[in-house]
């Protein structure tokens, strides 16, 4: 009954034809956007324009929420689960932004409850994803993901990678996953890369993934998430065999991507060079 419901509500989303508006907000704020091919741009869209409509948004802390703001944040989300099948974030209702960062109130003791260790002072955040709530987002954190694309950093990526790993009623840094060989696979590359990056950091050595992803293996799959879509030829270099199982779950290949892109625009840039060399030859022919 539901299903049909859904099916139709998304039927008449997607008759609606997609703002041109929106478009150019996503290939203004979003770099990953001009490496995808015609059909996927297509099915990016498409996705946008549910998630849009689906999801409850608020603007907090005095911020405005526009559609620069909705349509970026919901472009980096979608394009986590662009190939996925049957995945529309149904574990995410509503998504609250602020304008900067934002400190949560402190947890408190409920009255059944003994505190077996001291509760962590909490700190300004960047994203938060709750597993039975919204996820929150600091729009100066968007701009600057926005900003440093390339860098490796992403809070919209990161925070929704978070409910991927959420959506089997467990966060441990495996989400769901096809079938008992693609969790064989994961649980012992991702044990593996884990071990080998806590130990670097430990030795104080440079590692090529973010050091937050050493705090667990929760934040570890997040931060993998964000260094696959935003430095995939690095990582592909640097942790293959992570990345090897981040491209069999996403079912993407964003290193093809971004290594086609950048052949394409090299083959453009020297057609151009070539084409003002010519110039002056044939204007010299005209002269005679």
């Amino acid at each position: 009954m539901f299903g049909w419901l859904t099916k139709k509500r998304r039927k008449k989303i997607l008759e609606a034809p997609f703002p041109f508006e929106w478009e150019n907000i996503i290939q203004k704020r979003m770099a990953h956007y001009r490496m995808l091919n015609e059909d996927e741009q297509k099915r990016l869209c498409e996705r946008i324009a549910v998630f849009m409509a689906e999801k409850n948004w608020e603007g907090c802390g005095g911020l405005e929420l526009t559609d620069e703001i909705r349509v970026t944040i919901s472009a980096m989300a979608c394009l986590l689960i662009l190939n996925l099948p049957r995945q529309g974030y149904e574990n995410v209702e509503s998504i609250l932004v602020y304008p900067s960062e934002r400190v949560l109130p402190e947890p408190k003791i409920g009255f059944f409850e003994t505190a077996l260790a001291p509760l962590e002072t909490p700190g300004p955040i960047s994203g938060q994803a709750f597993e039975q709530g919204p996820v929150i987002l600091v729009w100066d954190a968007v701009a600057e993901s926005i900003r440093y694309a390339g860098s490796g950093y992403n809070v919209v990526y990161h925070e929704f990678a978070h409910k991927l790993d959420m959506q089997d009623g467990v966060a441990d840094g495996t989400p769901r996953l096809r079938d008992r060989a693609e969790y064989r696979d994961w649980v012992k590359t991702c044990s593996r890369e884990y071990q080998k990056l806590l130990k670097d950091v430990e030795r104080g050595k440079r590692t090529f993934l973010d050091d937050y992803g050493a705090k667990d293996e929760v934040e570890f799959f997040a931060v993998s998430t964000e260094h696959f879509f935003d430095q995939p030829l690095r990582m592909r270099r640097a942790a293959p065999e992570l990345y090897r199982v981040l491209k069999n779950y996403y079912r993407q290949d964003p290193a093809a991507r971004e290594g086609q892109y950048a052949a394409a625009r090299e083959e453009q840039t020297r057609e151009t060079g070539s084409a003002f060399a010519k110039a002056p030859d044939a204007k010299k022919g005209e002269s005679e």
